[in-house]
This record gives C-alpha cells, sequence and structure tokens, in this order.
C-alpha cells in the first residue's frame, strides 16, 4: 500500500439509505467499510430531497421522514463503527499491484479494498453549474460549488449566490471570517429556513453581509483567479462586485459522473448486475439500489435492502476467501448480538 492510502474491507459509493443498509449487512459479516458520497451528510435523496417528506413502505415503519430513517439507520450501523467521506466524489478507480480496487476522491482520499460496491442510486449528486460564460476556468480555483474547510476563506472577499438553505447557511457561517460577504439573489424572498433568512438579516444590519438582488452574469480576472462578479439585475443593468472567491448554490442535480467511466458495461445509465450476487460484470464490483438494471427490478429502499444483504455474502468471499461464512440469525446468534453490542 502507497503512503496515503487508506485499506479497508469495503468501499462503498454513496451513502443514501441502501448504502447505510449495505454497512450493515457487512459488518455482520465482519467487514469493514468506507463510504463516499459527494453530498455533507449521510442519508442520500432521502436526507437531501424530502427530509420531512413521510415514506410508507419501509416495513415495520407505518410512516417515517426522510430524515428520520436515515437517523435510524445511522443508529443501527453505529456499532461497526463505519468511517464517511462526505463531500467527495469518487473520480477515478484502478487496481493496485496486489490486486485490490484503488479508489481515489476529487479531495484526493485515496482508499483501497478487495471490494467496491456501488450504492449511488441514479448517479452523483453534483452542483448545477451557472450559466456563466467560462466559470470553467475558476472552478477549484476561486469558484467554489462547497465549503470543506471555513478557514480556506479567512479574509477573503466572498460573494455567494442563491436563495436555499445552503446559501443562507454559508452566508450566514461565512461572515465571521470573511473580509467582505454579498450574497446575490435574483429576489428578495428565500426558500430558507426563516430562522436562517432571520439571521441573515440580521448580519446585513449589522453591516457584515451586504444583500443584492439580480444574478451573476460574468466573472472578471486571469488564470482562474477572480477579481470581480458582475451582476444583472432584473432591469437588466449591470454592476460588478469586487470579490476573489464566488459560491454558487443552485442546488443539486443527479449525473452518473465519473462512474460511466469504470468500465462496467452500462445500459441507460444503469448498471447490469447478476440476481444471485449482485455483482457487475467486474470481478468484486457490486451494485445495488436504483443505479442497477435486471429483469423485475423495482425501484424501492426495501428492494436495495435485499440486495444489499445478498451482496455482502458473495463480498465476504473475497475479502475472506479461505474463510466460510456460516448464514445465522441476529435473534438467535449470541455471536451477532455481540457485534451489535446487544448481547
Amino acid at each position: 500500500m502507497q503512503a496515503g492510502e487508506t485499506s479497508t474491507d469495503v468501499i462503498i459509493i454513496g451513502a443514501g439509505p441502501v448504502g447505510l443498509f449495505a454497512v450493515f449487512q457487512l459488518g455482520l459479516a465482519k467487514l469493514k467499510a468506507h463510504l463516499v458520497d459527494i453530498l455533507d451528510k449521510p442519508g442520500g435523496q432521502c436526507a437531501e430531497l424530502y427530509p420531512e417528506k413521510p415514506i410508507y413502505d419501509i416495513p415495520g415503519l407505518p410512516v417515517c421522514t426522510g430524515q428520520e430513517l436515515t437517523d435510524r439507520l445511522l443508529e443501527q450501523i453505529a456499532p461497526f463503527e463505519p468511517v464517511f467521506h462526505l463531500g467527495e466524489m469518487a473520480a477515478s478507480l484502478d487496481k493496485t499491484p496486489g490486486g485490490k480496487w484503488r479508489l481515489t476522491t476529487d479531495a484526493g482520499t485515496v482508499l483501497t479494498a478487495p471490494v467496491l460496491v456501488i450504492a449511488a442510486g441514479g448517479g452523483s449528486f453534483v452542483p448545477k453549474r451557472p450559466p456563466i460564460p467560462g466559470i470553467e476556468a475558476y472552478e477549484g480555483k476561486s469558484v467554489f460549488y462547497a465549503v470543506r474547510r471555513i478557514e480556506d476563506f479567512r479574509g477573503r472577499r466572498l460573494v455567494t449566490a442563491g436563495g436555499g438553505d445552503s446559501a443562507l447557511d454559508w452566508t450566514v457561517n461565512l461572515a465571521a471570517v470573511a473580509s467582505e460577504l454579498t450574497l446575490v439573489h435574483r429576489r428578495p424572498e428565500f426558500r430558507a429556513a426563516p430562522a436562517t433568512v432571520a439571521k441573515m438579516r440580521e448580519l446585513e444590519a449589522q453591516g457584515l453581509v451586504k444583500f443584492e438582488t439580480g444574478q451573476p452574469s460574468e466573472l472578471k480576472g486571469a488564470d482562474g483567479q477572480l477579481e470581480a462578479v458582475t451582476i444583472k439585475r432584473t432591469d437588466g443593468t449591470l454592476f460588478d462586485i469586487e470579490a476573489d472567491r464566488l459560491l454558487p448554490f443552485f442546488g443539486l442535480t443527479m449525473k452518473l459522473g465519473p462512474i460511466a467511466d469504470f468500465g462496467l458495461n452500462l445500459n441507460e445509465n444503469l448498471i447490469p448486475v447478476d440476481t444471485e450476487k449482485f455483482e457487475t460484470g467486474t470481478n468484486a464490483i457490486f451494485a445495488i439500489g436504483d443505479i442497477i438494471a435486471y429483469p423485475g427490478k423495482l425501484k424501492l429502499i426495501l428492494s436495495g435492502f435485499h440486495e444489499a444483504a445478498l451482496m455482502a455474502q458473495a463480498a465476504h468471499r473475497y475479502v475472506h476467501p479461505d474463510k466460510v461464512l456460516r448464514f445465522q440469525y441476529t435473534t438467535s446468534s449470541s455471536e451477532l448480538r455481540r457485534l451489535l453490542k446487544v448481547a
């Protein structure tokens, strides 16, 4: 293993409900897991898109919200101590000289494991790029779609853009470290939580945040280093805000992303699998959840849970080829209850 690499039993791409339940099933097989997800919190679509929306088809739970389901799954897998790499996208995949999979994220995290599991739903959530000409040249240098370290923005002249929770949350959080901070939104009304909007208005009254109505339309600078953001008002007039960092928060969209380059014989952006092990056409790469295709596939969380259980049994054979995994029930096995810390 090379310096800077972290070794584990299984790497899971996707920390939605199916990815989380996969941790449980792998844990019962005494397999450790690291999870990679582009979102900044576990839960996938449930937590990001409908945290308060009721779900009625989870076995044993007549009704629960997306966030409640996420919280229960996190509680269930806590005994297995999974490691999360949040706010990171799986960027590349290759094989180590020893035959393990090496996954590198866009944040530079390098993980190696005998088994890779793709539980990415319909793909990765990726930020929506503003329709600003030439913005690609600034991305990763002075235009950022996420905040990984607040300290990276200390003393900077910041422009945040958007009207949802992310835009308002980060406007409030970054106000304490920025030398100047301007929030830009196309209208004076916001979609964010009222308490956060009130805090932003309080900071505005204190002179710590400026608010402008309009949308970023042009970036000025050289070699990817921002000097000013041109804002277009609703009446079509333009003005510049001097800034060295732009943080656009225009929501998320679903894309398959780098997974499409993993050589998995995709069919209409879905991954074909067998229904015995939920293995792809590539050895030791498994896929579960909404990202897979097989005859009779139903895009239900329930189906993903079933797929995770069968995947874990097969994954054990790759991680411990010299050991037999004895099937046991949690209700009757003292060994499994010890793993769950309920003995």
